[in-house]
């Protein structure tokens, strides 16, 4: 749509590129700032969710050693004695399988003793998730 202004020359109305690139460049600059640290609290809550996942499972171990004397087998007998729901999903390997227990070296009372993550890489902090 065309308008007369001024003496009557015909104007369009739209953006020069020159103010298009540097809307650009402007969106693009808070891109480089927001994305990283988006990625970043990303890998923090995963974090918080694993050490969380850790810290209930290690809770019901201890609870049902607790309560029956011995150590569960498998992670299966937490949730048939309703110690946890369900097996915890592992936020880095998505599967409720990668969890890796430490079993006892107490020949009179075997079983899972402790559980780590089975994640491969290294957190935030530089620590290993298969050593949390």
């Amino acid at each position: 749509m065309a308008f007369l202004i001024g003496n009557g020359n015909l104007s369009r109305r739209g953006f020069t590129l020159i103010e298009l690139i540097v809307v650009m460049s402007i969106i693009a600059t808070l891109l480089t700032i927001a994305v990283p640290r988006y990625f970043k609290s990303l890998q923090r809550s995963k974090e918080a969710v694993l050490r969380q996942d850790l810290s209930v499972l290690r809770d019901a171990i201890d609870k049902y050693d607790a309560d029956l004397g011995h150590r569960p087998e498998s992670f299966v007998k937490l949730v048939e004695r309703s110690y946890i729901r369900s097996i915890p999903i592992d936020p880095f390997t998505r599967t409720a399988d990668a969890w890796v227990p430490t079993q006892s070296d107490d020949g009179d009372n075997p079983g899972i003793v402790d559980v780590h993550s089975g994640a491969q890489g290294a957190a935030l902090d530089g620590s290993a998730y298969v050593a949390w």
